[in-house]
């Protein structure tokens, strides 16, 4: 005779009584609209660059001061999609800036002015690169404690990979299809995310009966507690963990949005071609899957100061290696030291907010922790051009990064990681 259910999991929403935590699903949605940042993200616009300004009769110069501005303007999105999820839940507003880009994508594939191309670039920076990617990792943030380390390190790993065949896929449909109708195809692709978004991502356990990390309900008193206690931002800003993550993982991004965007004229510098910058661009991508995977282990055991540490000397000896390179040998493992590092700060950035300052405030400190590494975005290619359109080389401003970027590393491994009991510092 089959065992009947008990009268309290009958009224439990769906999500609940799956045979496994449904935090896993909201993974899963959460790496799906990371990904979906790649139209508002210096790679995604990267692939349309070239038709788009030959389409418009734009010069690369003033397409690259839109882009800049745009990026700027953009972070201030962070600031204002942070407080939304912790007021409205993250299922709400996924599904709103998923269907908002999509559709900003369509009138993107329409633009026929100078102004309304800056306009949407603006908003979709703010959407794609900025607003979606705080609420991908505040999804994860509210649904795992215990596990957020392996939880991050799954979720870069899956998202390494899908951004890698999205670029991929999209690059071939610009070359086949156009950049017009590559970016329509994309908008309707989000609209569609955004509906899945909405019926599939819950805000957070304790909103369907659920224990965060735990698929029983039998300690329901810690839910309650660890959904309440956390620091405010402002209790964030008066820690130093909070600098040296925010700090460190904007270093970071103002290298990597540099390098990346002038890999190939780098390599060519130090008499290099191109097939030496896709083997690297290859080296740098399997190596910081890695880091990935290596960080989202160790920061179970190790404190998260000193990996940020460890990932910002990588980078300090990356800078310093530059001009030293000499053999192809030398130059993919130049590339690798620097994806691996990436691995890592990846990692970190993704666990430090809600594993560190708590659930409560999770949006607010998140969208305010991507602000540094929006605006670093937009400062690194603008520095590195500087330099080298100064000095002919861009050694220089490699060697002016690294000591910034040692005191940071030196910073992170004596920093004080505040624990639970410090909540009620908030």
């Amino acid at each position: 005779m089959p065992a009947q259910a008990h009268p309290n999991d009958i009224k439990k929403p769906i999500p609940a009584r799956l045979p496994f935590y449904y935090g896993w699903v909201n993974l899963l949605m959460a790496a799906l609209a990371m990904v979906a940042t790649l139209p508002g993200r210096s790679v995604g616009i990267g692939l349309i660059t070239e038709p788009l300004i030959a389409d418009l009769g734009l010069t690369r110069l003033s397409f690259g001061e839109m882009n800049f501005l745009a990026t700027l303007l953009g972070a201030s999105f962070n600031l204002l999609c942070g407080p939304a999820i912790d007021r409205f839940g993250a299922r709400s507003v996924v599904a709103v800036i998923l269907a908002a880009l999509g559709f900003i994508l369509l009138a993107f594939s329409n633009v026929v002015t100078a102004s309304m191309l800056l306009l949407l670039l603006i908003l979709t920076r703010g959407l794609g690169q900025s607003a979606l990617s705080v609420v991908s990792l505040t999804i994860v943030g509210k649904w795992f404690v215990r596990r957020l380390s392996i939880a991050m390190g799954i979720f870069s790993v899956i998202i390494s990979i899908a951004f890698g065949v999205a670029i991929l896929f999209t690059q071939s449909q610009v070359l086949s299809l156009g950049w017009r109708a590559t970016w329509a195809g994309l908008g309707w692709v989000l609209l569609g995310a955004a509906a899945v978004a909405f019926l599939l991502v819950r805000p957070s356990p304790e909103s369907i009966g659920l224990d965060a990390d735990t698929e029983k309900n039998s300690e329901k008193s810690k839910s309650q507690e660890s959904a309440s206690v956390g620091f405010t931002l402002k209790g964030a800003f008066k820690t130093p963990a909070f600098w040296v993550f925010a700090i460190g993982s904007g270093f970071y991004n103002l290298v990597i949005a540099g390098v990346l965007l002038f890999n190939q004229s780098i390599l060519q510098q130090l008499g290099f071609g191109e097939t030496v910058f896709r083997y690297a661009m290859a080296m740098f991508m399997i190596t910081g899957l890695g880091g990935n995977i290596l960080a989202g282990w160790l920061a179970r055991k190790w404190s998260l100061g000193k990996l940020m540490s460890i990932a910002m000397l990588l980078v300090v000896v990356y800078l310093l290696l530059f001009p030293f390179l000499r053999t192809v040998a030398q130059t993919l493992c130049h590339a690798g030291l620097l994806g691996f590092a990436g691995g890592v700060v990846a990692v970190i950035f993704f666990t430090a907010w809600g594993k560190v300052f708590g659930r409560l405030h999770l949006g607010k400190i998140q969208g305010s922790a991507q602000v540094f590494t929006v605006f670093a975005s937009a400062i690194g290619p603008w520095f590195l051009a500087y330099v080298f359109d100064k000095t002919g080389s861009y050694a220089p401003a490699f060697y002016t990064l690294a000591p910034a970027i040692a005191v940071v590393a030196i910073a992170g491994w004596f920093v004080r990681i505040p624990v639970p009991k410090d909540f009620k510092l908030k």
